[in-house]
């Protein structure tokens, strides 16, 4: 999730466009929420005049002023040279989901540039970031302190893409069940406690590194955001790949997230929209 720095107009216009569509939406939703309630009785002003310490404003009572996440989002994408590694039209295909369902819980493999928006998107809802690497972590933090992130280990390799894969398909790997206590090689085991005990609402792969062979590659991150989707209680999770032109991507996603289950793809980026297997685990594992 880590971009190369690139200067590409379009990319930042449409930051800061789908930043200003939401604050648009916060205003119009809070506005709508004020119309509904009550009036407010006012109380009889004293006969002998104003009240001393009394101020006067010149905002309605519907009058909301932006919330400091987004301000701070806003003023970063203007103002940096760094961009989104994903394209316009990839992360349309997320903000389109994220702005009928925020604020939810939204989990993303993944630490970078990128989360301050995706943070900012999901206002009000938590998003919890999953990152590899402890030192980027760290740089992270301390320019953006707000964003919830969480160290993981790997124990994958890209190079055993091919032998993880046969090894999904076994006994083992196939079975509904919490993750931590899966006995599939691909389930992540030792992720913290609330990542396997929220209901997700969107999930991104975005990372581990995947584009060299020693590197930890998305196999596990994959099985693993598809098993806590069919895990959930009730109703479905939205899951989304990144960099599905590569070879892991794709086959891994289509294993496991299931070639049913797609709803999009746009670029890179390929969309999932997985349901609850809670009511009927007896259920092909793809449909």
């Amino acid at each position: 999730m880590r971009p190369k720095t690139q200067n590409s107009l379009n990319i930042k216009l449409l930051t800061l466009g789908v930043f200003i569509a939401f604050f648009l939406l916060f205003v119009l939703r809070s506005s709508f929420s004020s119309s509904n309630q009550s009036p407010i009785p006012t109380l009889p002003r004293p006969l002998s005049g104003p009240l001393k310490d009394e101020k006067v404003s010149n905002c309605s009572p519907s009058c909301n002023k932006i919330p400091s996440t987004l301000a701070q989002a806003i003023i970063h994408y203007s103002t940096s040279s760094i961009i989104p590694q994903q394209t316009l039209k990839e992360i349309s295909v997320t903000s389109k989901i994220l702005e009928k369902k925020s604020p939810c819980n939204f989990l993303v493999f993944g630490l970078g540039h990128d989360s301050l928006m995706w943070s900012a998107l999901n206002y009000g809802g938590r998003t919890i970031f999953l990152e590899e690497d402890e030192s980027w972590i760290e740089q992270i933090k301390r320019r953006f302190p707000m964003l919830e992130s969480y160290h993981v280990s790997y124990d994958s390799k890209v190079n055993q893409a091919d032998e993880l894969l046969e090894v999904g398909k076994g006994p083992e790997c196939t079975p509904v069940a919490d993750p931590r206590y899966s006995m599939c090689q691909l389930a992540l085991k030792g992720l913290p406690s609330e990542v396997y005990e929220i209901k997700w609402d969107l999930i991104m792969v975005d990372a581990p590194t995947g584009y060299y062979d020693e590197a930890p590659g998305r196999m596990t991150a994959i099985y693993t955001a598809g098993m806590m989707a069919r895990n959930r209680e009730d109703g479905v999770t939205e899951v989304f790949v990144h960099d599905v032109n590569r070879d892991v991507e794709d086959k891994f996603s289509r294993a496991f997230l299931c070639d049913a289950y797609v709803k999009k793809q746009e670029g890179r980026i390929r969309h999932f929209r997985i349901p609850s297997y809670r009511s009927n685990l007896n259920q092909p594992f793809c449909p």
